[in-house]
């Protein structure tokens, strides 16, 4: 499917679900959470993402709590220390700030439909890669950006 097609899918099923959920006042999501930014300006980011069937995110921390919530499809995300989580569509969740996580889409046939709401000072990245280095047998340093380790 071209980005175009795509960008005005995922824009149009959210704007249904923003009618419907005005319409009857339905809250997705409503929770406390600690480490929002504090400057005098914030920068509000809201971002879409498709993954692909067996598509994956780098390993990666956020500076700010993040909220998702998934259109379509299904997101495991693995966020260190803790279980697994999946969020179903129609369902929204916040991922902490400064915790190592890798996001999934485990089907094998499906995309997975993402809206993201990112705020935070301004000119901040959305994402900070996890750079791994460990040394191989016989002392040679290996480095990777954005590995998908287990947690």
């Amino acid at each position: 499917m071209h980005r175009s097609s795509t960008l005005t899918l995922v824009f149009a099923a959210l704007l249904l679900s923003l009618v419907s959920a005005s319409a009857q006042e339905v809250t997705k999501l409503s929770e406390l959470f600690s480490g929002m930014p504090k400057g005098e300006k914030q920068q509000i980011r809201v971002l879409t993402a498709t993954l692909k069937p067996g598509d994956k995110t780098v390993l990666h921390t956020h500076r700010f709590p993040v909220t998702l919530y998934i259109l379509a499809g299904a997101f495991t995300l693995e966020l260190e220390r803790r279980a697994p989580v999946t969020i179903k569509a129609g369902e929204a969740m916040v991922e902490p700030p400064n915790v190592k996580m890798t996001g999934y889409n485990r089907s094998t046939t499906e995309p997975m439909w993402v809206v993201t709401f990112y705020v935070s000072d301004p000119d901040t990245p959305f994402l900070d890669p996890i750079h791994q280095a460990w040394l191989w047998p016989g002392g040679n340093l290996h480095v990777r950006i954005g590995s998908s380790a287990s947690f």
